[in-house]
C-alpha cells in the first residue's frame, strides 16, 4: 500500500496536534493502568489501538493483559475494550502490530499481534531465573476476532534455560526479551516486498553495569508467518527499545534507545539487506532522549520520496516534551519539529512517555501517547493546511 503524500513537498507544519481523545483511562474497564501503546491503520480505513492492561498497578510485571479498541472515525470516538490475550495473573506485553496486505490466501489483509510472556520480573530473568517467550496471534477479519496464540520463541529468541523448557538450550543464552513497543511494519517494495519485520531487544548472559548485557535485534518472516529468522544484534552495548521503518531498494532505518544513559540521544541504524545485517550504526544528537522508547514510520510522497517521521520524549532529563520531527533525506537530518505535547512539571516527573505513530490519511498524521504519569494514553491527529 503506497501513501500519497505530495502535500509534504508543498507544506509545512502549520497546525499543532490541537486534537485528542483519550482512548484509556487507567482505572477503568478492569485495570488499574494502561501502558505500552502500539496502533495501525486497516484497509477499510479504521484504526486498531492496541495496549497493556495492567490489572493491579503500574508495575511491569504482574498480571497484564493484551487490550484493544477500535475507531471507525479517524479516531475521534473509540470502541469498548476488547481483551485479546488474558496470561491470567502472569504478564502479556509489548504488542506489535502490524497488517499483512501480500498473503494471496487472504487478500482483505490478515493482522497479526506479537507479544511477550514472562513468568519473573525482568532483573529475575535477566538472571536467568524464568523466561520472557515471543507468541505470535492472528485475526482474519481485521481485529474482530483472533485465533489461537502460535509460540515463536525457539524461531526468534535464543534462550538457555532446559528448567524452564527442555528445548531451550541455546548456547547464545539471551534472557530478557522485548519485541518493539509500537508497530511492527511490512516491507510494501523491492526485493524485500512483503516482509513482516518486528524490532526487538534481548539481554545476553549474566547481568552487567550500565546495561551493557543490552543489545536490539529485529526479526522476520518472508512466508507470512509460517517460519522467521533473527538479524544480527546492534553493537552498542545497552541498546535496547527499538522500532523499524522501511527505506527504498530495500533498505531500512531502526531507532533505537541507549538504556546506558550515557550519551542522551537515539541510536539510529541502517540496513540494505531488508534488515538482516547493519551497515551503519550511530547516535543522533538531533534527535536527543531521556532513555525511553520512541516511534517512527515511513512514508512515500507522489514523485517516491520516503518521508520519515519521528516521535520521542525530546528532552534528556525527563519524559516530557513529546516531539515529531521529520526527515526528507532517509534519516541523515531531522529538519522540521513540532511539540505533540509538553507541560511544565518538577524534575523528575513523566508527563509523556511511549508513543507510536499511524498515518490516518494523506493530509492526517496521528499519534497515541502515555500522558500524565501513565494514567491516560491519548490520541491526537494533525491536519496540514497551507
Amino acid at each position: 500500500m503506497k501513501f500519497l503524500l505530495a502535500f509534504f513537498l508543498l507544506f509545512h507544519f502549520t497546525t499543532a496536534f490541537a486534537q485528542e481523545t483519550v482512548v484509556y483511562q487507567g482505572g477503568q474497564e478492569g485495570h488499574a493502568t494502561y501502558r505500552i501503546p502500539a496502533i495501525i491503520g486497516i484497509p477499510n480505513g479504521e484504526l486498531l489501538a492496541f495496549a497493556e492492561g495492567r490489572v493491579n498497578g503500574s508495575n511491569d510485571y504482574g498480571d497484564i493483559n493484551l487490550v484493544l479498541k477500535r475507531s471507525k472515525d479517524k479516531g475521534k470516538t473509540w470502541s469498548a475494550l476488547q481483551t485479546i490475550v488474558d496470561y491470567d495473573d502472569l504478564q502479556a506485553g509489548n504488542p506489535a502490530p502490524v497488517i499483512d496486505l501480500f498473503d494471496p490466501a487472504h487478500p482483505k489483509g490478515v493482522v497479526y499481534l506479537f507479544y511477550n510472556t514472562g513468568n519473573n520480573h525482568e532483573y529475575d530473568i535477566r538472571m536467568n531465573k524464568g523466561v520472557r517467550e515471543v507468541w505470535m496471534i492472528r485475526s482474519l477479519d481485521l481485529g474482530h476476532s483472533w485465533e489461537e496464540p502460535v509460540n515463536i520463541t525457539s524461531q526468534v529468541h535464543k534462550p538457555n534455560n532446559p528448567e524452564f523448557n527442555p528445548n531451550y538450550t541455546n548456547p547464545a543464552d539471551w534472557r530478557h526479551y522485548a519485541n518493539t513497543p509500537g508497530h511492527a511494519f511490512q516491507f510494501q517494495n523491492g526485493e524485500y516486498k512483503g516482509r513482516i519485520y518486528v524490532a526487538a531487544n534481548h539481554s545476553k548472559g549474566d547481568p552487567q553495569d550500565e546495561f551493557k548485557d543490552y543489545q536490539a535485534h529485529g526479526f522476520y518472516t518472508d512466508d507470512h508467518g509460517k517460519t522467521f529468522k533473527v538479524s544480527e544484534s546492534i553493537k552498542f552495548p545497552g541498546s535496547n527499545e527499538s522500532i523499524a521503518a522501511e527505506l527504498p531498494d530495500g533498505n531500512m532505518i531502526i531507532s533505537i534507545r541507549n538504556q546506558r544513559g550515557d550519551i542522551r540521544s537515539r541510536i539510529l541504524a541502517y540496513s540494505n539487506d531488508g534488515g538482516e545485517t547493519w551497515s551503519e550504526q550511530y547516535f543522533e544528537e538531533s534527535l536527543p532522549d531521556p532513555v525511553c522508547q520512541g516511534s517512527i514510520l515511513s512514508f512515500e510522497d507522489e514523485n517516491g520520496n520516503t518521508i520519515l517521521a519521528h516521535s520521542n520524549n525530546a528532552d534528556t532529563e525527563d519524559r516530557n516534551n513529546l516531539t515529531l520531527k521529520i526527515s526528507r533525506d532517509l534519516g541523515k537530518s531531522w529538519t522540521e519539529s513540532i511539540m505533540i505535547d509538553r507541560k511544565d512539571i518538577p524534575k523528575g516527573i513523566t508527563w509523556t512517555a511511549y508513543s507510536d505513530l499511524v498515518l490516518l490519511d494523506p493530509q492526517t498524521l496521528g499519534i497515541l501517547y502515555e500522558r500524565d504519569d501513565y494514567k491516560e494514553i491519548v490520541f491526537k491527529w494533525m491536519e496540514w493546511e497551507k
